[in-house]
């Protein structure tokens, strides 16, 4: 009988491979001990650019060729956010150990899904540490999910389930009055995703206007809540801000809180970052009530300083959580014995069945580092931020746009009598210098109308030298860019 030869993706010689690997493992700890003597980012070149293009593999090319095509034409030109001065959106540093996590999770490549395995123990004893930050009690619901964009989704498809006065699940929304969610005007555009990912409609979303320092008017919440009741809609949910993604600013969530008790509403915290400030002492008090929520998204890759993905969702009722994802199948029996027994079934708790061992890096981060290091290091981001507010008080050329709660500045170079038009031209102009030069990465936002640098601390590698950096060169190239030079 003429059979093929059998195949497989391990190496013919686990020598030569284990060589490799180490060299491989080598480069990358270079690499990260090397960052700050990198530009924060590069344009990837057309003539790069231009590798991207070419024909399906049919042949592999080898590992030693394939690995230089990386080191050539990816290494090289990443967003640039392990660097000591990339302070753009709000993006977590990584840490050298959570590289070496996620290779430990890689090499195990389970599906964390449930199961009897260490992987399931491992996500739920980083949950019950979750709940233990963030003060919600041991029974709550939660899941370790891609992000706050999803953590956001998961906790409003429970929110809709356990407080539409119908069975959402079995009815959907056809032939009911229209379910209605309360986000302020400053709230992240995952929960308008969300809001139509659920099929209730952008039109299901009501933006409250905000206050001058960009928290919401919790007056003009009552008043249009009153107004959508009288026209037959349903509110089910208000959405608080533990920091926003502009400013920082952290919504009043104590009276918030309060008002949804009142109403009969959900509370739902999007703690996509500001959360975590929850560790620091210092600004615990500014997030009062968070621990009253029904439920809370935030990302342990932000200011947990962790690789990509890893977000979390926290539900308060345990109960509510699994009952708005439950879904019965044969083949998902859990069993009294073998691999099927585990104590939790994560499908249950999310949209996902198939799942990544995201929860290895934060329980090894956590062992190793004890969570007091990851409050100090928000702390000190914190007083970064101030001192970055400080310094651009202090310069004449500068003007501070919004208050600074937390850890994000923004500013602008300023010319006087220059109208706001061209003041808006020259900051996108100095900022993209910044960027393309490689000094640093902040982003940008438009604040009343008058376009900002928008610096976001999330970083364990900055200094305050970075920051006096930054500036210098925002001065300068003010300078030069300046049209009336």
């Amino acid at each position: 009988m003429n059979t093929l030869p059998e195949e497989t993706l391990d190496p013919e010689n686990w020598g030569e491979f284990r060589g490799f690997a180490h060299r491989v493992l080598d480069d990358a700890l270079d690499y990260l001990a090397g960052v700050r003597e990198r530009p924060v980012w590069q344009s990837v070149p057309e003539e790069v650019r231009a590798r991207f293009t070419g024909p399906l593999p049919r042949e592999g090319e080898g590992i030693a060729d394939a690995y230089q095509a990386y080191k050539d034409c990816v290494q090289p030109y990443p967003l640039g956010n392990i660097h000591p001065r990339f302070w753009g959106w709000v993006n977590g540093t990584g840490t050298p150990l959570a590289v070496l996590a996620d290779m430990l999770a890689a090499t195990m490549n389970v599906n964390a899904a449930g199961f009897n395995h260490a992987p399931t123990f491992v996500e739920l004893q980083v949950l019950a540490w979750l709940k233990q930050i963030m003060g919600f009690p041991p029974q709550a619901g939660g899941i370790l999910v891609s992000g706050g964009s999803l953590a956001n989704l998961v906790a409003l498809n429970v929110a809709r389930s356990a407080k539409a006065p119908f069975a959402v699940r079995q009815e959907g929304l056809a032939a009911h009055p229209r379910l209605m969610v309360y986000a302020s005007t400053e709230t992240h555009n995952s929960v308008h995703k969300a809001v139509e990912l659920m099929g209730l409609g952008a039109a299901s979303l009501g933006l409250i206007p905000v206050r001058d320092d960009y928290t919401i008017d919790s007056t003009a919440l009552a008043a249009h809540i009153a107004a959508d009741r009288r026209a037959g809609c349903i509110p089910f949910c208000v959405v608080a801000n533990a920091g926003t993604v502009n400013t920082g600013a952290l919504d009043p969530i104590a009276v918030l809180a309060d008002f949804c008790a009142s109403e009969q509403l959900w509370l739902h915290v999007d703690g996509a970052f500001g959360a975590l400030a929850v560790l620091d002492p210092a600004h615990r008090p500014l997030l009062a009530g968070m621990e009253r929520a029904d439920s809370l998204a935030f990302d342990l890759h932000k200011w947990m300083y962790l690789p990509y993905e890893v977000g979390c969702t926290l539900v308060r009722s345990g109960e509510a959580h699994t009952a708005a994802f439950t879904s019965q199948a044969s083949y998902l029996h859990r069993l009294a014995g073998g691999v099927a027994s585990g104590p939790v079934a994560f499908a249950d708790y999310g949209p996902q069945l198939s799942r990544g061992f995201r929860a290895l890096k934060v329980w090894l981060s956590l062992k190793a580092y004890g969570l007091d290091k990851f409050a100090r290091l928000i702390a000190q981001n914190i007083r970064q931020a101030q001192y970055l507010a400080a310094q651009v008080a202090g310069t004449p050329q500068l003007e501070l746009l919004a208050p600074v709660p937390l850890n994000i500045v923004n500013f602008r170079y300023l010319v006087r009598g220059l109208h706001e038009e061209a003041l808006n031209d020259l900051n996108a102009r100095i900022l993209v210098a910044l960027q393309e030069s490689g000094i640093a990465v902040p982003s940008s936002t438009v604040l009343h109308g008058r376009f900002a640098i928008r610096v976001s601390v999330t970083n364990h590698r900055s200094r305050r030298e970075d920051f006096d950096a930054l500036l210098a060169a925002v001065v300068r190239l003010g300078e030069e860019l300046n049209p009336r030079r």
